[in-house]
């Protein structure tokens, strides 16, 4: 299986996927922190994936999502973007919206 098919699944396998640097125990920067403090405040059902502990997955997520950076966050299947962007949805009130409306359908 190659690097997209192995992300594809944990995609599609998990309605709140987010790729980071660390753990949600402990995540290995600030980034990746936020973004958990903000799945958490959701109240989220979510995986993570360690990219510092697989460096094939860490290289082909950038190329999967055409995003540069660590962390990125899918909810139903579709790429939400970063921590910023997780930030900007989460003071709109869209964040949560979206997570809910993955986790009750």
């Amino acid at each position: 299986m190659d690097v997209n098919e192995r992300i594809g699944n944990l995609i599609s396998s998990n309605g709140v996927m987010l790729f980071m640097k660390g753990d949600r125990r402990f995540p290995m920067c600030g980034f990746s922190g936020q973004a958990i403090q903000l799945l958490e405040s959701c109240g989220a059902v979510y995986e993570t994936l360690n990219v510092l502990e697989d460096d094939e997955i860490r290289q082909g997520i950038k190329a999967y999502s055409s995003w540069p950076t660590i962390p990125q966050l899918y909810v139903g299947g579709e790429f939400v973007g970063g921590s910023d962007i997780m930030m900007s949805l989460h003071q709109q009130g869209e964040l949560q919206r979206l997570i809910k409306e993955t986790q009750t359908a």
